[in-house]
């Protein structure tokens, strides 16, 4: 087995927590339960990856096992990268019968053609969901395993989550090959950014749905309690307008989780109106600015905004759109004016 190969698969071992380093491996499937029993999971990691490297040279391992292996890790720990969401275009909206096959030899043929240093992975899951785990070389080096691009392509969907290397300049060659292997013809970013994979995809498939019109206020349970010689009025308005906030809460934003995002950028273009007389605006130009809301849980922290007295009850729907907006990504950049243009979730 190539050094590289095993110095590679002993970093990913020591990645995995200890406790979990026996069901990855077991997941992995290189390994036989005969080879796996050897194996003192009570040890320090670093004597159980030497002698997990041990048991790969065994079997041969190459750089294709020790790919998948971390495809294996980067699955179960998905919040651990930055994942961004790219949406395709079709030029009609044909349906066509997918082949993974197909899709594979398209996607390697494409980036080999542009790149032969390059070792590209690929392992299916339950879901439709594809993994794609790609290490870029140069035309003069060997791939780098420790900074490769993970895509994750649910099929028969336009949606793609990619999480990129350091190497944004391979991106462009990453992009080309899935629109020639997936049959479409265009692929734009949705600028909608998580570490959570799956509030992404919550989003743009529609998993979550934030308006329950059909909620009838109750009576909020608990509460301060007023002391007697407060007036009878003022507290009555007080839980009046505490039912309508949480009312007007839950139509807006459900009684489920949020997806969660992290940061939400506007790119705003509007004609600004003003009286002619006053002369202020001489040209009619659009007036335009950037805005930028940041917060460990960005949807959550809105939603709190009214309860906690810092907004008032609806919430904007400018703030409140973000997910219907998100994927309805290639409408919004087709009509001029209209925002948020972009969301982003560093």
């Amino acid at each position: 087995m190539d050094e590289t190969v095993a110095e590679y698969i002993r970093r990913t071992v020591l990645k995995i927590p200890r406790d979990e380093i026996k069901t990855v491996l077991e997941k992995w499937g290189f390994l036989s339960e005969a080879q796996l029993q050897t194996l003192n999971f009570h040890q320090i990691k670093d004597s159980i990856s030497h002698d997990v490297v041990q048991l790969c040279e065994e079997n041969s391992a190459d750089i294709k096992q020790a790919a998948v292996l971390d495809i294996i890790y980067n699955h179960i720990y998905q919040n651990k990268r930055m994942w961004s969401v790219y949406q395709m275009k079709k030029s009609g909206e044909e349906l066509e019968y997918f082949d993974i096959t197909d899709f594979k030899k398209k996607f390697k043929g494409r980036l080999r053609s542009a790149l032969k240093n390059v070792t590209i992975t690929f392992k299916e899951y339950e879901d439709n969901a594809i993994w794609i785990r790609v290490a870029w070389g140069t035309p003069y080096k060997k791939p780098n395993q420790y900074k490769p691009s993970y895509v994750v392509y649910h099929s028969q969907t336009p949606y793609v989550f990619i999480s990129a290397s350091v190497l944004k300049s391979n991106l462009p060659l990453l992009c080309q090959a899935l629109i020639v292997a997936s049959n479409y013809h265009d692929i734009r970013e949705m600028e909608l950014r998580s570490h959570s994979l799956n509030s992404l995809k919550d989003i743009v498939f529609k998993r979550y749905s934030q308006n329950f019109q059909t909620y009838y206020a109750k009576p909020l349970q608990g509460g301060n309690v007023e002391s007697e010689s407060a007036d009878i009025r003022i507290v009555q308005e007080n839980r009046s307008e505490k039912e309508r906030i949480h009312r007007l809460n839950w139509e807006v934003f459900g009684g489920g989780p949020q997806p969660k995002l992290e940061f939400a950028q506007y790119r705003l273009e509007t004609m600004l109106k003003s009286d002619p007389r006053m002369g202020v605006l001489d040209k009619k130009e659009p007036f335009r600015c950037l805005v930028k809301f940041s917060s460990p849980h960005l949807l959550e922290s809105l939603k709190s905004l009214a309860p906690a007295g810092v907004a008032d009850a609806p919430v904007s729907p400018l703030l409140t759109c973000i997910p219907h907006k998100a994927r309805n990504y290639f409408k919004i950049r087709e009509k001029k004016g209209l925002f948020p243009e972009s969301f982003v979730s560093p």
